[in-house]
């Protein structure tokens, strides 16, 4: 069966903040622009927020009765949508309630996309809710005395290049992170043997002309600079050192990758070096060998879209929720694989941080948080019960010297 998806355009007001207020909601078919629904509400007396909150929420429902699989949301109210992509926090008690109540309708759809658009793209649903806005001024209501509450909050960004004027940040529903399956993990203080764990010591390749130029460098096979041979040298003798006994060294396919990793087998006792396709870079499309700053130019809404979600790939490239079922199954494989041994991983930046994220069953927002140096490592344990222990985090101490 086809996936359906449904466009929502919402919007709401009052006269006097509050007062008089009510909200408006369209629902499109997102090919067509065909209306699909409408929605509007004389809500009496009420503040702006909550009226946008009212305005979300019949949205959501009437997408829910078209029965949508999913639902882009569009409005023009920048604290609703910061809200509800759980980056800006709610600190007004009357606005949790509605938060929480659009927040169930979202867990109905199997994806929910917010984004922000200026008020003249809003132009439907801002006409719907004016016109219950009359419709409450009409029949009575009053405006209160008490001066409305301050609702301005400071935004609380994920990481990534500063946005653009204007640039939509589209944000997918939360979901449980595909990767992580650590739900059956003990939860315990007691110590636990090391020799029973899978070791897994993740290292980022060495540094390439694209790492110092600040270009994406996904699925490109850019070559080590002399830099990153040098970087490569210091990492194997560390690792070595980690893991003398490694049972194995595993490898991303690219040069980059595989260079750094035969230095590291070599150093441990002439390893083998088995490459997994699994262990690749995001394929990051059209960004691919540009500039941050370039990305930003020619593409700052889709550079907004991908910053704030997981689930959204750059134009043509492959999503960091498809990178992270990818790397979820190169662990499940080196747990089956190397019981109670040490594994060497190398790999890039994307999956070593969605593997570091799922161990410690972060948020997306780790992802932007932690930076990864070139050559850096990291380790962590995985006891077949499940429990999970991170030793560390992007180790450098070893390119001190270069």
């Amino acid at each position: 069966m086809a996936t359906r998806t449904v466009l929502v355009e919402a919007d709401g007001g009052s006269r006097g903040n509050p007062g008089p207020a009510g909200y408006g909601a369209v629902l499109r078919d997102p090919a067509t622009g065909e209306v699909l629904a409408e929605r509007s509400e004389a809500i009496g007396a009420a503040t702006n927020n909550v009226a946008e909150y009212r305005g979300l929420i019949a949205g959501l429902a009437a997408a829910a009765e078209l029965g949508a699989d999913e639902v882009e949301i569009r409005m023009d109210s920048k604290l609703v949508v910061e809200q509800m992509c759980g980056r800006w926090q709610i600190k007004h008690p009357g606005l949790r309630p509605l938060a929480a109540e659009a927040a169930q309708l979202v867990g109905r759809f199997t994806a929910v996309r917010f984004a922000w658009i200026p008020r003249d793209r809003n132009t439907h649903a801002d006409a719907l809710a004016n016109a219950a806005m009359d419709a409450a001024a009409a029949s009575g209501v009053a405006t209160p005395t008490v001066e409305p509450p301050r609702l301005v909050e400071p935004p609380r960004r994920l990481g990534g290049p500063e946005p653009a004027g204007g640039g939509a940040a589209e944000v997918a529903a939360r979901t449980e992170s595909p990767g992580a399956d650590l739900t059956s993990a003990p939860v315990s203080w007691e110590p636990r043997p090391s020799f029973t764990a899978t070791r897994l010591i993740l290292v980022r390749h060495g540094e390439t002309e694209y790492t110092e130029q600040g270009r994406y460098s996904g699925r490109g096979d850019i070559p080590l600079s002399s830099k990153g041979r040098a970087q490569v040298r210091a990492t194997a003798a560390r690792v070595a050192a980690l893991a003398p006994d490694a049972a194995a060294v595993v490898s991303s396919p690219l040069s980059r990758c595989t260079a750094t990793a035969e230095a590291i087998a070599t150093a441990i006792g002439d390893l083998p070096v088995r490459r997994d396709d699994e262990l690749i870079e995001c394929d990051f499309g059209a960004w691919e060998g540009r500039t941050f700053a370039e990305v930003r130019e020619g593409w700052a809404g889709e550079l907004d879209a991908w910053l704030a979600s997981t689930r959204v790939a750059p134009p043509d490239g492959e999503s960091f929720e498809a990178v992270a079922e990818r790397c979820a199954r190169v662990v499940r494989r080196l747990l089956d694989a190397y019981p109670g041994q040490a594994v060497v991983v190398v790999s890039h930046v994307s999956p070593i941080k969605l593997m570091l994220r799922d161990a410690l069953g972060a948020t997306d927002a780790f992802l932007h948080r932690l930076y990864l140096d070139a050559a850096g490592v990291s380790v962590l344990d995985r006891w077949p019960d499940g429990g999970v222990a991170v030793r560390s985090v992007n180790e450098t101490a070893h390119l001190a010297a270069l």
